[in-house]
């Protein structure tokens, strides 16, 4: 058999999640386990976008690019029947991405540090263009549009570290942050009001079309307005308006018997995390909170719990299993979400505690993933047990 033959044959390569979702996970880890150890004094800097600059860097363009490359190269082939990468084809975009994520502690010149970062992007986009562009739904195009914000999101950030754009990384990585939330509102519509109608028995979301309209409407001012003036009072206005029309689309999908189904919970969770961290993360502007002082509710909180959720539901799903949380998987969704409240809302309450806070959330991070890992890793490198392809 020829490399290319050997790589198409591997179950880990069949279809994106599998591979990108390994990569996720052990980003999640090593990415917050190098933190804490920088925190800490033990362990170096690395060469290129050091200190809190990496950290949100490697959060962003490391763990969440490699989810959304594993959710988009999957449910883009659902959506419109037409192929994605997998094989050769499939391993060369996991490398270009790990590429991505070595080359700071490789002691490589800055410019090939940067440029191995903001390939991954477009190179994601030429793999998924046939199926986003041709499908039949329109809207699939949208992200397209959003793989080119988040390549000039990555090229702010270093043109600032090379001295060229002065705010860069704070303006780069809240575009990143705000594309992030688009596509999460963007997938959380489509797809929470599915999982629910097919999960609970005679459930009925509610989906109104004026008020999906209007949450693109207030994400796409907060985008605009974040890179204008970012932390102002019309992207803090914008923020807490936000949250209060997705709490006003989680009143529309309710069920109670959402919080019975583990793998319906913890989306929901998330849901409810992102109506609380866009509130809490446009307070500071009208000078209830401290800057930034609520934003990783956002991050650790929204983002994290419904990307760990969504990873646990896929790789079970899209493998052919029972659509089943184990207790350790269980335990996982606990985990998370005390980790983004030990680090979004808990220093907020003891500011004295704020690095004993941290250090503990870090270690609920670490071990969520590390549950996840231990769970689905063997799901996710192994053939489906119905021996469908995929």
């Amino acid at each position: 058999m020829t490399l290319s033959s050997r790589l198409q044959a591997m179950p880990v390569l069949a279809l994106g999640f599998r591979p990108f979702f390994l990569a996720a996970g052990a980003a999640a880890i090593l990415g917050v386990a190098v933190w804490l150890a920088m925190l800490s004094g033990l362990w170096p800097q690395p060469s290129h976008l050091a200190g809190i600059t990496w950290h949100a860097h490697e959060m962003l363009f490391g763990y969440l690019a490699a989810v959304i490359a594993g959710f988009l190269l999957t449910a883009a082939r659902n959506w419109t029947g037409l192929p994605t990468p997998t094989g050769a084809s499939l391993a060369a975009l996991v490398g270009l991405w790990l590429a991505g994520r070595l080359a700071p502690w490789l002691g490589l010149p800055p410019v090939l540090i940067a440029g191995l970062d903001l390939v991954f992007f477009p190179a994601l986009a030429l793999a998924l263009w046939r199926p986003l562009w041709l499908g039949s739904n329109p809207v699939n195009r949208v992200f397209l549009l959003v793989f080119a914000g988040m390549t000039l999101a990555g090229a702010m950030v270093h043109l600032e570290a090379f001295g060229l754009f002065s705010g860069g990384a704070t303006r780069g990585h809240r575009l990143m942050l705000d594309l992030v939330l688009l596509i999460l509102l963007l997938v959380s519509g489509r797809v929470m009001p599915f999982f629910i109608r097919s999960v609970i028995e005679d459930a009925r979301p509610r989906v109104f079309p004026w008020l999906e309209r209007l949450t693109f409407a207030v994400a796409a001012g907060l985008l605009i307005a974040d890179l204008v003036q970012p932390f102002g009072q019309v992207a803090g206005g914008l923020a807490i308006g936000l949250g209060l029309v997705q709490l006003a689309r989680l009143i529309g999908w309710h069920d109670r018997r959402i919080w019975t189904t583990p793998m319906l919970t913890v989306l929901q969770t998330g849901l409810l995390w992102l109506v609380l961290g866009l509130i809490l993360d446009g307070l500071p502007a009208f000078g209830v909170l401290p800057p930034r002082g609520a934003l990783h509710a956002l991050t650790v909180g929204a983002i994290g719990v419904i990307t760990l959720g969504m990873m646990a539901r896929v790789a079970v799903g899209h493998t052919g299993r029972p659509m089943r949380a184990t207790p350790l998987t269980i335990l996982a969704f606990v985990l998370i979400n005390l980790a983004a409240a030990l680090r979004g809302l808990v220093p907020l309450l003891d500011p004295a505690g704020y690095h004993t806070w941290l250090m503990i959330s870090g270690f609920c991070w670490i071990l969520a993933f590390g549950l996840f890992l231990w769970v689905h890793a063997p799901m996710l490198v192994s053939p489906r047990p119905d021996g469908r392809p995929g």
